[in-house]
């Protein structure tokens, strides 16, 4: 009973600081509307439609689900691609990861820049090379073997394009747990007796499975909700994500699309809760937190040799393959004529510039928020104590965990209709459907769990009682965020505009439900391209977008540098 008292006077003591501090008591009630309504909303829309038909809650759109042909094959599908995707995208990514953290050779910084790759281009900038190298008039089956019935489309081609573009993820995960494991207890275990290859087995590998399943799960996660690449080069092999677009966007049949929903919400979920009930079960603590010394790289030049050789095989396999891009720009027609050619680029700033500006403003405006917005998150759940406070730490990660489609889907659904306050007229949030406001949302959104992560992780760095002292001295909490905070934790902020910046310009899966006649964005036009045979102009338009992404990059380090925040990103 005492400690109940207690509680509840800790709790009527924070009520009464937050009235006190107007600023910071309209930020938790903002912060709280809008995890509530651009979260959980549209996926309590899309949990309710898919339960509801004809007026009434049953398990109809669940019964058609799983009745049309085709879908339990198409479920079936989406598992085996994400499991056979994850299983070679982390044995890609830990040989890049061991090599570079335990091998003496040169090329590393190379590694690092492919790992960039996939952030500041299109998801499916690879699908499309593959076409242009593999297709049916591709440079290598058509030009150099002339194979007429090599068919790159379907099940291998998927495969293949979805690892090259998230072993990079896989890479970044691993590289930065194996270069953190102590030398020490490696050498302990050669001391004994133990061979490399023991050591490896039995210490090194077992220190590094949390980071290997978290790297599985993401993978899988990226590859089941996926939307780009299975469209581009799928074939006749549908994935479910693919499948929720034709119903509820072709077939009007929301019902069923969010049926499927809800099943690829629970795929990823119950990988989700697997992986931590495995991980949990066993303990994988170091002897150490902290690296005592630098490792004794590998350099016997018979291990090394091959393993260099193979990494620059594939480092150049990736790279010819975001070449092609700009390259199959500038010719007449790929597979048939290759004279050089700038008739695509004036097709675009004569025709179709119009994406290429309002993905770059709508980008813009929602990266500029987000980073703001992120640091606030981050600012209240670390250094505040207010009721909601779990609820919006656990919402705006798990945005994370949610497939893009199912949150673009849960935004048609949720944003049609007119939102008041209860008990009023007054309008809360109007009708969004088609408007660019409802696109930078989704920007925001889609952005948002990683720049809350990264500002988390920065503030629990920093010593709380230098807020405290700016609070003692009489500023508001908004006084103290935005003159003691924010430049404290500036590295993160900026990390969070470049992340934020790249995922908005070539975000697909969420925003292809979201586009109307008015707002006409990049990602959406370059697919319709590729998809009419337009080639050209799809890479042409794949070019600019990744210039753009990589020169808003480049001056943000540049900024960056100039005023002084280390950045760790190599």
């Amino acid at each position: 009973m005492k400690d109940f008292k207690f509680k509840l006077d800790q709790e009527l003591k924070n009520v009464k600081k937050l009235i006190n501090d107007p600023a910071l008591f309209i930020t938790i009630i903002f912060s709280l509307i809008v995890v509530t309504f651009f979260i959980l909303v549209p996926l309590y829309n899309v949990l309710k439609e898919s339960f509801t038909s004809n007026g009434s809650i049953n398990f109809e759109n669940y019964k058609n689900a799983f009745g049309r042909s085709g879908n339990v094959l198409i479920i079936f599908n989406t598992l085996k691609l994400g499991l056979v995707t994850a299983t070679l995208s982390l044995m890609v990514g830990f040989f890049f990861a061991y090599t570079t953290s335990y091998m003496k050779i040169k090329g590393k910084r190379i590694f690092d820049f492919i790992a960039m790759l996939p952030i500041i281009s299109p998801p499916f900038v690879v699908a499309l090379s593959a076409i242009l190298l593999f297709g049916r008039q591709g440079l290598i089956t058509r030009g150099i073997f002339g194979l007429k019935d090599f068919e790159i489309y379907g099940f291998h081609g998927l495969v293949l394009v979805q690892v090259l573009s998230f072993f990079p993820i896989a890479y970044l995960m691993l590289v930065g747990l194996l270069q953190g494991i102590d030398p020490s207890v490696e050498e302990a275990s050669r001391d004994l007796g133990a061979s490399k290859l023991k050591v490896f087995t039995s210490v090194t590998f077992p220190l590094v499975i949390p980071g290997i399943a978290n790297a599985f799960l993401l993978v899988f996660i990226q590859s089941i909700a996926d939307f780009a690449n299975p469209v581009v080069i799928g074939g006749n092999f549908t994935t479910i994500s693919v499948k929720i677009y034709q119903e509820g966007i072709g077939n009007f049949q929301l019902g069923i699309a969010t049926a499927l929903a809800m099943i690829l919400l629970t795929i990823s979920i119950s990988m989700f809760v697997i992986q931590k009930y495995y991980i949990s079960k066993k303990s994988y603590i170091t002897v150490t937190g902290k690296v005592s010394r630098a490792r004794e790289l590998i350099k016997d030049k018979k291990i090394t040799t091959p393993v260099f050789t193979i990494l620059m095989v594939l480092t150049t396999f990736v790279i010819l393959m975001y070449i092609l891009i700009p390259i199959g720009s500038f010719v007449k027609l790929w597979g048939i004529n290759y004279t050089p050619t700038l008739d695509h680029y004036r097709y675009i700033f004569k025709f179709g510039l119009d994406p290429v500006i309002q993905t770059t403003m709508l980008a813009t405006i929602a990266t500029v928020i987000t980073s703001f917005f992120s640091m606030i998150l981050a600012y209240l759940i670390v250094r505040k104590k207010f009721i909601g406070k779990t609820f919006i730490e656990f919402t705006t990660i798990m945005a994370m965990a949610i497939p893009g489609t199912i949150i673009g889907l849960g935004y048609v659904i949720s944003y049609n209709i007119t939102y008041k306050i209860p008990f009023t007229d007054i309008t809360l949030i109007p009708p969004l459907t088609g408007t660019g406001m409802i696109i930078i949302i989704a920007f925001i959104i889609r952005s948002l769990p990683v720049g809350v992560r990264s500002g988390m992780s920065a503030l629990q760095q920093i010593d709380p009682s230098i807020e405290e002292a700016a609070n003692v001295l009489g500023a508001s909490s908004y006084k103290v965020f935005f003159t003691v905070t924010i430049p404290m934790i500036k590295e993160a902020f900026f990390s969070g505009l470049i992340y934020s910046f790249a995922r908005s310009m070539t975000l697909v899966s969420t925003i292809i439900f979201l586009i109307s006649a008015k707002w006409k964005l990049l990602t959406p036009s370059i697919m319709s391209n590729i998809d009419t045979g337009r080639i050209g102009i799809a890479s042409a338009y794949c070019t600019i977008l990744i210039l753009i992404v990589s020169s808003v990059m480049i001056i943000m380090k540049l900024v960056i540098a100039t005023i002084g925040v280390k950045n760790k990103t190599k």
